[in-house]
């Protein structure tokens, strides 16, 4: 074991990256496969690493909030509305863990559920404690995008409003953030129009340029009941204001070899989210 001190590191998987959020129930299971392969060789080369993983809902509880008739603002309809979207949620976390396992990473699922509490999409609760004692017995706490107690009714918590109660407490040096793109664009790189310039990406994005570049960013591809690419960005724009020396990168983690490399500190291309001491850099 190295006596150099641990350093945390906050993974998400999106929603869009491990499944299809075009379907219905799609999961991407070679893409799964190969970043629980690439989480374990990073884990196996720096041992003092320390890693919490969430992941989005994708086509799993997405999709069921939208066909249960979910609401941000108003919640679910019915306490058995709440139940299927934790259900699908929870379906595909178990697909998750099963494909980290498999990988040797010794994953241990937190669901926000089992304590957390908030309303219209935000987490005002959730318990810290096991995050904080798995990461000091070398476990890998998984977490995810989830349904919770609120006065309306149960709503839903994004992994990266999660990661945003989280990160004050556990101190991470480094968020990212892999989806199916290769970062934060100028707006929507799925969509082409021959009266505007390309979809350019961003390479850095700090509080003091955030509100100029938000009015151009699209919402997610697919069925989001979360916020889509500018409710995310806007999560971590708050945290890297918040915690100077934090790092969130936005990446795409279908390219083999990225998640690697971005946990072991070699240059990543994507989209840095920093603090404004940084802007210029």
């Amino acid at each position: 074991m190295s006596g150099k001190p641990a350093r945390v590191v906050f993974v998400k998987f999106g929603g869009s990256l491990i499944t299809d959020k075009t379907a219905r129930f799609a999961v991407r299971e070679e893409v799964l496969a190969r970043l629980a392969q690439e989480l374990a060789e990073a884990l196996e080369r720096v041992p003092e690493l320390r890693v919490v993983v969430g992941h989005g809902s994708g086509s799993f509880g997405h999709v069921v909030a939208r066909e249960t008739g979910y609401h941000r603002e108003r919640g679910f309809p019915s306490a058995e509305a709440m139940a299927r979207v934790g259900d699908a949620a929870a379906r595909l976390n178990a697909l998750v863990r099963a494909a980290l396992l498999a990988a040797g990473v010794p994953a241990v699922s937190l669901p926000p559920s089992a304590s957390g509490a908030g309303s219209r999409g935000e987490l005002w609760t959730l318990a810290v404690e096991p995050y904080e004692r798995l990461l000091a017995w070398g476990g890998v706490p998984l977490t995810y995008g989830d349904v919770v107690a609120a006065p309306e009714g149960g709503t839903v918590v994004s992994t990266e409003t999660i990661f945003r109660i989280l990160a004050p407490h556990l101190r991470p040096a480094r968020i990212l953030l892999l989806g199916e793109v290769a970062g934060v664009y100028t707006a929507n790189p799925h969509v082409s129009s021959p009266d505007a310039p390309p979809p350019a990406l961003i390479p850095t994005i700090t509080p003091a340029t955030w509100q100029a570049i938000r009015t151009g960013l699209a919402g997610a591809r697919g069925a989001d009941v979360t916020g889509g690419m500018a409710a995310k960005v806007n999560d971590m724009v708050t945290l890297v204001h918040s915690l100077p020396g934090l790092d969130v990168l936005v990446a795409s983690g279908l390219k083999p070899g990225v998640l690697r490399d971005a946990l072991l500190g070699r240059p990543v291309a994507g989209t840095w989210i920093r603090g404004d001491e940084h802007e210029g850099t």
